[in-house]
């Protein structure tokens, strides 16, 4: 199910909010201080394209002050105009009965359209049930992780 809700998401609304997100992380890597803001940027976009069988999690290593501080500057300089796609491609697709789960999916996205810092994108199967941690995939080779 999470392929075909993919590939319906892709087709209907992902193509175009990724293509938002990738203006927003050009426009943000002009200056050197904004680069960080345009790689969160290109990771929401790829998140955008595909985003079934994966969740949004606290990151628990983040830095409270400097994960304020980027969000302000990331709302400031496109994250509110990003927000609002979300809820006009989640509205246009709850017009039909097959798109509703998918306009559900954007509306869940706008918090981290406009509050993306702090937070990290994993599979769903690495995401603790119940709780906001995340599971780092297993070491390879079964040694200790590098």
């Amino acid at each position: 199910m999470r392929t075909l809700g993919n590939i319906l998401w892709l087709v209907l609304a992902g193509v175009w909010l990724a293509i938002g997100y990738v203006l927003a992380g050009i426009v943000m890597c002009i200056l050197i201080v904004t680069i960080p803001l345009g790689v969160q940027a290109f990771k929401l976009a790829s998140f955008s394209l595909w985003p079934f069988g994966r969740t949004v999690v606290e990151r628990p290593d983040a830095s409270p002050a400097l994960g304020c501080l980027g969000n302000v500057v990331w709302l400031v300089l496109g994250g509110l105009e990003l927000a609002v796609a979300h809820v006009v491609a989640g509205l246009l697709l709850c017009l039909t009965i097959i798109g509703i789960p998918l306009g559900i999916a954007s509306f869940k996205l706008v918090p981290l359209a406009l509050l993306p810092f702090g937070k990290e994108i994993v599979p769903v199967d690495d995401a603790l049930p119940g709780t906001v941690a995340y599971r780092p995939p297993p070491a390879l080779g079964g040694g200790e992780a590098r």
